[in-house]
């Protein structure tokens, strides 16, 4: 069954329902697939029924898969983490994070707009769920707004300390310290552009909505993740293929599939993630009403080649 979803461009936008990858991975018209990892693989916190055997059946077929997170973690972290769970890390070629591009781009500083940062920052980063080290970068981090020449925002629970520390703090107050940078105008990094994520079921609020909140205060933001094709393009290098040849797998509207519409390469979009209590979904393999698939693609501007329950 083929839905019509309606467009921007009055182009007809069209998505297959299918219950599973099994067809799709049969024809091998894709070399590479670009994987999400919450929400697709797992919850963070355990591997979605029927991932890892459905990861194995890929790799049977030749496919090349890339991982791509806007996880601020480095790219190893995101490996070794994927082990932890009980994946195989060698059924991956590797893992293209928006903490590893970030890294990348402050390290080499190579691109004229990073060139133009400089060295003093305000760090938004994690507390419970670990710090973001910036060892190997020329950065220093400082308390006093007045001192920084940009943000950079890894997390949204506490702010960094010169020391390496870092102390938590409530969503509001971080508002607050960015609206004292938006005040200075310096531009903001954001090294993990997702709004929320899904955690055991629960939904987390993440740096993307400080960079939202940021923007809409008149600042400037570098997202170094998906909806932005540079993670795209970044992973297609990675699997030495182009757009034609590549599909990437996710679970939300606006970053993952928005995404793929931007790089130019088919997607699927799983329906059981971020966007489940939206689209009514209850259990894990619910199959979604395919109206509300439309009408949710049509807000989020974003519009999938195939959507299927889950990474089945």
């Amino acid at each position: 069954m083929m839905p019509r979803c309606s467009v921007s461009s009055k182009e007809v936008q069209l998505f297959q329902s299918l219950n599973g990858l099994q067809q799709l991975a049969e024809t091998r018209r894709f070399k590479a697939w670009f994987l999400d990892q919450f929400g697709v693989l797992h919850d963070g916190k355990k591997p979605y029924p029927g991932a890892i055997s459905t990861l194995e059946k890929l790799a049977s077929t030749g496919s090349k898969m890339v991982i791509i997170s806007n996880s601020s973690r480095r790219a190893s972290t995101t490996i070794e983490k994927m082990k932890s769970l009980g994946f195989d890390p060698s059924l991956f070629m590797g893992a293209i994070t928006s903490g590893e591009l970030t890294h990348q781009y402050l390290q080499r500083k190579d691109d004229a707009w990073f060139a133009a940062l400089g060295r003093s920052c305000i760090h938004i980063t994690w507390s419970d769920r670990g710090l973001i080290s910036l060892e190997g970068l020329d950065v220093q981090v400082v308390e006093n707004v007045e001192e920084a020449e940009f943000v950079l925002a890894h997390g949204s629970e506490a702010l960094g300390h010169p020391s390496g520390a870092a102390i938590p703090m409530k969503l509001t107050d971080l508002e607050k310290i960015l609206e004292r940078c938006a005040a200075k105008r310096i531009p903001m990094v954001v090294a993990n552009p997702d709004f929320v994520t899904v955690e055991a079921r629960d939904l987390r609020v993440m740096p993307g909505t400080l960079a939202a909140k940021y923007e809409k205060l008149g600042g400037e933001v570098k997202w170094m993740g998906k909806p932005d094709k540079i993670i795209y393009e970044a992973a297609m290098a990675m699997a030495g293929v182009d757009a034609s040849d590549s599909i990437a797998v996710g679970d939300s509207l606006h970053h993952d599939i928005k995404g793929a519409n931007q790089a130019g390469i088919q997607s699927a979009f799983i329906t059981g993630g971020i966007h489940a209590t939206e689209l009514g979904v209850g259990n894990f393999g619910e199959t979604a009403d395919l109206s509300s698939v439309e009408v949710l693609a049509s807000k989020y501007n974003a519009y999938p080649s195939y959507v299927l329950p889950a990474f089945t």
